[in-house]
């Protein structure tokens, strides 16, 4: 294993990483945006009326993305244990 086979590996974990923690992600900054436009045109500052939702679209994302987050998990691995088996 060299320097270029490392940096492959690293670089489509980073890439699995971003597109598996996509779907929560886009759902916090969704509903953060629109939490914060409600907030701005009512004058309403309240903390937990930003964290909750916030919290539970997380969660239904996570819920909803999950087959999709372990199929890109299960690809990556796939792909890291036929590197190994080849042997680089």
């Amino acid at each position: 294993m060299n320097e270029a086979d490392a940096l492959e590996i690293l670089r489509a974990a980073i890439w699995t990483i971003l597109v598996g923690c996509g779907p929560a992600v886009a759902a916090a900054m969704i509903v953060g945006l629109v939490i914060a436009l409600l907030q701005a045109l009512t004058q309403i500052q309240e903390t937990t009326l930003t964290f909750v939702p916030k919290i539970v679209a997380v969660f239904v994302a996570l819920a909803l993305g999950a087959p999709f987050m372990g199929a890109q998990l299960y690809a990556f691995a796939e792909q890291v244990y036929a590197r190994i088996e080849k042997g680089f």
